[in-house]
């Protein structure tokens, strides 16, 4: 384990190769339920790089019209989300430290050319949650700054099975995707990289 900043946690191989297999193999049968789509930047429409879906009560979606938000349905499908696996909750049980359970658990799929500008994710009203994030599949180069655009980045080389936990002092400092490592990983028969984002959108009551 390294703290990279305070609050920001990096923990390098937390699942081993096994699990990481059987993670996949549950997000296949969370992709055929609630299929991967494109979102689109709010006003431009601009569409993302990555494609994504969601698990759990609810689900980060992005559009032109609506913006940024969470809601309880599929935007395609105008389905719930499927649940969270119990996997990815007892890692959030086991290192975020906080009482209450994550509601939305992203699903992120980078192909080898896919990226994700430097963003703060402050769309949720538990900010005193933190945000966990877990690598599948090809390597990424993961920059992170402080808490304005235009403090000073650094990087580091995240690898499948990789956690990093974004909380406390860390919270809402801007973090990125700056470019996928092809053929880094042989976990996804096709490359590329998946990342599984929870967070807890809600103030407990």
């Amino acid at each position: 384990m390294a703290e990279l900043a305070p609050g920001l946690i990096y923990l390098p191989t937390y699942f081993d190769r096994a699990q990481q297999q059987q993670l996949v193999e549950t997000l296949r049968d969370i992709v055929k339920e609630a299929p991967l789509f494109t979102p689109q930047m709010p006003k431009t429409g601009k569409p993302f790089s990555v494609r994504m879906t969601n698990c759990g009560s609810l689900g980060w979606v992005s559009d032109r019209l609506g913006g940024y938000r969470y809601q309880a349905h599929h935007p395609l499908t105008g389905l719930a989300w499927p649940a969270i696996p119990e996997r990815i909750l007892t890692a959030w049980r086991d290192l975020a430290g906080y009482p209450n359970l994550p509601e939305a658990c992203l699903v992120n799929y980078y192909a080898p050319n896919a990226r994700m500008g430097l963003h703060q994710d402050r769309d949720e009203l538990a900010l005193d949650a933190p945000v966990l994030s877990v690598s599948l599949g090809d390597s990424a180069l993961f920059r992170y700054g402080g808490t304005q655009r235009k403090d000073r980045t650094k990087s580091i080389r995240l690898h499948s099975g990789d956690v990093v936990l974004i909380g406390g002092a860390s919270r809402l400092i801007f973090h990125g995707i700056e470019r996928v490592l092809p053929g880094t990983s042989t976990l996804l028969a096709d490359g590329g990289r998946i990342n599984l984002t929870l967070r807890r959108v809600t103030l407990p009551n």
